[in-house]
């Protein structure tokens, strides 16, 4: 198989958002959150172009104060892979990579776990989880849980805690190892997949979770998912955002 090369990364930043208005242009330390996750990006090996897909003026405006790249898109798409998808027909490449807007990378390893994996292989669609650890996450509807077959392909994706544990109540219960896995919000897709996506309807279970990734599944698209051992730091609330300052300034002061 020829490995599939020119690797884009676009990131979908919406202003409007019910739980966190105006969360791409937050500060953590002095920097908003879009520059954070932008900045991580950029400088990954195997990473062409990394562009931010915007609906709002002051985002844009933003993203190239820092001296980054961003294009706007339309207002009405119904969710992030679209607006990707928009973006994505005018700037050719193998591997569109969507990344959330308020997913931030802790290490360039965190990417290249979706991207090599993807590039050497058949999948139209690919994510990651990491195995859970928290006994907080598996109850945390903000925490999206994912169940995968033996080949690795995603058999569901729930905000709810999946698979249940029928003899142990959840709020006693940790994390089985190998069993409780957490979804991460990054996906590659071909070109092709990518454009499928835009012209599926919302399902029941994409209107029900507000699950994106769910009207690839209810529609037969199979999404491969491979394991990461590296971290993302994701800002959901402004509670979050005190705890990824923190988080980052340790990571800083540790360099």
């Amino acid at each position: 198989m020829i490995p599939r090369a020119d690797v884009v990364v676009i990131i979908p930043a919406r202003y409007e958002s019910s739980r966190f208005p105006g969360k791409p242009l937050a500060l953590i330390g002095h920097k908003p959150l879009i520059q954070h996750v932008y900045e991580r990006i950029a400088e990954m090996r195997g990473v062409k172009r990394a562009i931010v897909a915007t609906d709002d003026e002051r985002i844009l405006t933003a993203v190239k104060g820092f001296g980054g790249e961003a294009m706007m898109s339309e207002q009405r798409l119904r969710t992030g892979s679209d607006r990707v998808a928009q973006i994505a027909r005018g700037i050719p490449a193998d591997v569109y990579i969507n990344l959330q807007g308020d997913e931030i990378p802790l290490t360039s390893e965190f990417l290249e776990d979706l991207i090599r994996p993807f590039r050497h292989s058949d999948a139209e669609v690919g994510t990651l989880k990491r195995k859970m650890t928290d006994a907080r996450e598996l109850t945390d509807p903000n925490v999206v849980k994912v169940v995968t077959d033996d080949q690795g392909y995603a058999l569901y994706f729930s905000r709810s805690p999946i698979p249940y544990v029928r003899d142990v109540p959840m709020t006693d219960s940790p994390p089985h190892p190998g069993l409780h896995w957490k979804h991460l919000g990054i996906y590659a897709y071909t070109l092709a997949a990518l454009l499928h996506f835009t012209r599926l309807p919302p399902g029941l279970l994409e209107t029900s979770e507000q699950l994106e990734q769910l009207r690839l599944l209810e529609a037969g698209i199979r999404i491969r998912v491979w394991e990461t051992k590296h971290g993302s730091l994701r800002v959901d609330t402004p509670e979050d955002l005190e705890r990824a300052e923190q988080i980052l300034s340790r990571e800083q002061a540790r360099l």
